[in-house]
Protein backbone atom coordinates (compact mmCIF):
# COMPACT_ATOMS: atom_id res chain seq x y z
CA UNK A 1 0.00 0.00 0.00
CA UNK A 2 2.75 2.77 0.80
CA UNK A 3 4.83 1.71 -2.10
CA UNK A 4 1.15 2.50 -4.38
CA UNK A 5 1.27 5.74 -2.55
CA UNK A 6 4.70 6.68 -3.09
CA UNK A 7 4.72 5.90 -6.78
CA UNK A 8 1.62 8.09 -6.87
CA UNK A 9 3.36 10.77 -4.97
CA UNK A 10 6.45 10.09 -7.35
CA UNK A 11 4.21 10.71 -10.29
CA UNK A 12 2.11 13.51 -9.18
CA UNK A 13 5.70 15.74 -8.41
CA UNK A 14 7.06 14.66 -11.59
CA UNK A 15 3.21 15.71 -13.80
CA UNK A 16 3.47 19.44 -11.89
CA UNK A 17 7.51 19.73 -12.57
CA UNK A 18 6.51 18.92 -16.34
CA UNK A 19 3.49 21.67 -16.29
CA UNK A 20 5.87 24.15 -14.35
CA UNK A 21 8.92 23.54 -16.81
CA UNK A 22 6.45 23.81 -19.78
CA UNK A 23 4.75 27.02 -18.37
CA UNK A 24 8.38 28.68 -17.84
CA UNK A 25 9.25 27.22 -21.27
CA UNK A 26 6.28 29.24 -23.37
CA UNK A 27 6.89 32.79 -20.76
CA UNK A 28 10.56 32.48 -21.67
CA UNK A 29 9.52 32.08 -26.04
CA UNK A 30 7.24 35.29 -24.97
CA UNK A 31 9.76 37.11 -23.31
CA UNK A 32 12.46 36.33 -26.41
CA UNK A 33 9.26 37.41 -28.96
CA UNK A 34 8.79 40.83 -27.77
CA UNK A 35 12.36 41.25 -26.97
CA UNK A 36 13.33 40.60 -30.65
CA UNK A 37 10.10 42.88 -31.98
CA UNK A 38 9.81 45.41 -28.95
CA UNK A 39 12.94 48.26 -30.01
CA UNK A 40 11.37 51.41 -29.38
CA UNK A 41 12.85 52.17 -25.70
CA UNK A 42 15.87 51.20 -24.41
CA UNK A 43 13.46 51.05 -21.08
CA UNK A 44 11.35 48.69 -22.71
CA UNK A 45 14.12 46.17 -23.93
CA UNK A 46 15.97 46.13 -21.02
CA UNK A 47 12.72 44.85 -18.86
CA UNK A 48 12.22 42.59 -21.49
CA UNK A 49 15.99 41.27 -21.29
CA UNK A 50 15.26 41.05 -17.42
CA UNK A 51 12.10 38.51 -17.64
CA UNK A 52 13.73 36.21 -20.24
CA UNK A 53 16.46 36.34 -17.22
CA UNK A 54 14.17 35.62 -14.76
CA UNK A 55 12.53 32.49 -16.70
CA UNK A 56 16.05 31.19 -17.71
CA UNK A 57 16.58 31.38 -13.92
CA UNK A 58 13.27 29.53 -13.11
CA UNK A 59 13.92 26.83 -15.45
CA UNK A 60 17.66 26.65 -13.93
CA UNK A 61 16.39 26.04 -10.64
CA UNK A 62 13.61 23.31 -12.10
CA UNK A 63 16.69 21.77 -13.35
CA UNK A 64 18.18 21.69 -10.17
CA UNK A 65 15.59 20.87 -7.95
CA UNK A 66 14.84 17.62 -9.86
CA UNK A 67 17.72 16.73 -12.10
CA UNK A 68 20.91 18.30 -11.53
CA UNK A 69 22.62 20.17 -8.72
CA UNK A 70 23.59 23.43 -10.07
CA UNK A 71 23.32 25.31 -6.42
CA UNK A 72 26.63 26.61 -7.43
CA UNK A 73 25.95 27.86 -10.83
CA UNK A 74 22.75 29.54 -10.10
CA UNK A 75 24.10 31.57 -7.54
CA UNK A 76 26.93 32.70 -10.09
CA UNK A 77 23.93 33.32 -12.50
CA UNK A 78 22.32 35.22 -10.47
CA UNK A 79 25.17 37.37 -9.79
CA UNK A 80 25.67 38.03 -13.10
CA UNK A 81 22.30 38.94 -13.97
CA UNK A 82 22.18 41.41 -10.96
CA UNK A 83 25.83 43.21 -12.70
CA UNK A 84 23.78 43.15 -15.60
CA UNK A 85 21.09 44.94 -14.63
CA UNK A 86 22.53 47.66 -12.92
CA UNK A 87 24.89 47.84 -16.28
CA UNK A 88 22.10 48.23 -18.13
CA UNK A 89 20.55 50.95 -15.62
CA UNK A 90 23.72 53.20 -15.93
CA UNK A 91 23.33 53.18 -19.57
CA UNK A 92 19.88 54.35 -19.57
CA UNK A 93 20.48 57.29 -17.54
CA UNK A 94 23.69 57.64 -19.40
CA UNK A 95 21.38 57.89 -22.43
CA UNK A 96 18.79 60.05 -21.42
CA UNK A 97 21.56 62.45 -19.75
CA UNK A 98 22.87 62.84 -23.26
CA UNK A 99 19.99 62.51 -26.02
CA UNK A 100 16.97 63.64 -23.45
CA UNK A 101 15.41 60.01 -24.77
CA UNK A 102 15.36 56.66 -24.42
CA UNK A 103 14.77 56.02 -28.12
CA UNK A 104 16.49 52.94 -29.52
CA UNK A 105 16.78 55.06 -32.79
CA UNK A 106 18.34 57.56 -31.85
CA UNK A 107 21.35 55.59 -30.60
CA UNK A 108 22.93 55.32 -34.25
CA UNK A 109 25.65 57.63 -32.73
CA UNK A 110 26.59 55.41 -29.81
Amino acid sequence: MSTIISNFLSSLVFFQTTILMVGALSRFRVFMVRFVRNRKHLLLTLLTLEGLMLMVFCILSFVSAYYFDLNIFILLFLTLVACEGALGLSLLVSVIRTHGRDHVNSLNSL
